[in-house]
């Protein structure tokens, strides 16, 4: 297909979760400012989506996310100690964050969902097609998904999921999609899709990871969507009912819904034993930190395990 449709600027990144999981730390502190390694998790988030292209970064926050504002902030006092040390390299990190991109920040109020986290977005978005990035999976670098998935958003336009396949047990964790393939290998049209399904009523194996371009008529369906699972409003139910729109006429307002097939290297860090995993791999991949750290960890496993 040769068609081309309109480029994405802008990518949204729901931050308001409470971070139950990993209490008593989140008490008093964002879980998306838990560091991975040396850096909180959603800093790594939104260099994801600068390296895609999009400056312009909307966070949808709530109460007690003040420190996700003064992380991407200046810090005059620290910045200038660091100056008057001579501590160009620290200097540098610091400044780093707040470089990065256009920031703005939106309160999501009530917890009602992650359809409702989007549908909070919607004054900043307006008509434009935009990215929406969950802060608790990261993506390596070297596998940019984010920019494969507007590539297929501009040759097929509607939305796009990001889909991964997982063992039939874990399908319960995460929306799952039926599919059917298309042209390109990596890509697969979404004819339905059901969030957390028992594993035995999985259309697939295809779970849905937290990334999303989508369509701004998502909003209209949002604003229409009633609270489903958890009695939060789905924005798994929000992209069904496009894809029954689309499924009932082809040229159905907001498009098809289309998943590429992720194969790459992710770190989920929402849970904590993956997100001790996740610091693990980063960590021995690093080249300062690397080297001695995996020769104590081969210790360590000698030794202790």
């Amino acid at each position: 297909m040769s068609q081309k449709h309109p480029r994405i600027s802008k990518a949204v990144i729901p931050a308001a979760g409470l971070g139950t999981r990993f209490l008593p730390a989140t008490k008093a502190t964002p879980k998306e400012m838990l560091p991975v390694v040396d850096k909180p998790a959603i800093q790594y988030v939104v260099e994801e989506a600068v390296s895609a292209g999009l400056d312009d970064v909307l966070m949808v926050t709530g109460r007690n996310k003040r420190p996700l504002e003064d992380h991407f902030d200046r810090n005059y006092e620290l910045e200038s100690a660091l100056a008057n040390k001579g501590d160009a390299e620290r200097l540098a990190k610091v400044q780093e964050s707040s470089d990065l991109a256009t920031m703005h920040y939106v309160r999501q109020g009530d917890p009602k969902g992650l359809g409702h986290a989007v549908l909070c977005a919607a004054p900043h978005v307006g008509d434009e097609p935009f990215a929406v990035l969950l802060g608790d999976d990261l993506i390596d670098p070297r596998d940019p998904l984010l920019q494969r998935m507007i590539e297929v958003q501009e040759v097929y336009g509607g939305s796009v999921v990001a889909l991964m396949e997982v063992e039939p047990e874990q399908i319960h964790l995460y929306g799952c999609a039926a599919v059917k393939p298309t042209a390109d290998s990596d890509v697969v049209q979404v004819t339905g899709l059901v969030e957390k399904p028992d594993p035995a009523e999985a259309p697939s194996s295809y779970a849905i990871i937290g990334r999303y371009v989508l369509d701004p008529h998502i909003f209209d369906i949002l604003r229409r969507t009633e609270p489903g699972r958890g009695n939060e409003i789905q924005l798994t139910d929000a992209l069904q009912q496009l894809t029954q729109n689309h499924s009932a006429t082809a040229d159905a307002v907001g498009g098809p819904v289309h998943g590429v097939v992720f194969k790459g290297r992710r770190y989920d860090t929402g849970d904590r034993g993956d997100y001790l995993r996740a610091i693990v791999r980063l960590a021995c991949e690093r080249e300062d930190l690397g080297p001695d750290f995996r020769n104590w960890l081969k210790r360590y496993v000698a030794e202790e395990m």
